[in-house]
């Protein structure tokens, strides 16, 4: 058999996109934001079993499962701007900014 080689390239814009991004995620802003994401993450989950009584798919198959997740996750978002309205807190966290 001959002898193959590889390789693989990556565009230039798709590097400087990386090289852009990865100094966002290691900027004091971005670490803050990523420990307190975690924290949000669980919260959604929780939602969706306690206050919208989730409790499994009612459909079968990827696409069904797929479909059932987002409509799920339009009605949580729906009903989180809802409250954020009528609470007066357009434009603020979650959660407060920890401090490192």
């Amino acid at each position: 058999m001959e002898e193959r080689t590889k390789t693989l390239q990556a565009s230039k814009t798709f590097l400087k996109h990386r090289k852009e991004d990865l100094e966002r995620i290691l900027l004091e802003e971005g670490i803050l934001l990523r420990t307190n994401q975690s924290i949000q993450a669980e919260g959604s989950f929780g939602d969706l079993k306690q206050d919208m009584q989730f409790r499994g798919y009612l459909n079968k198959g990827t696409v069904n499962v797929l479909a059932e997740s987002m409509l799920l996750v339009m009605a949580r978002n729906i009903n989180k701007l809802h409250n954020k309205v009528q609470n007066g807190k357009i434009g603020t966290h979650l959660f407060p900014i920890k401090c490192a």
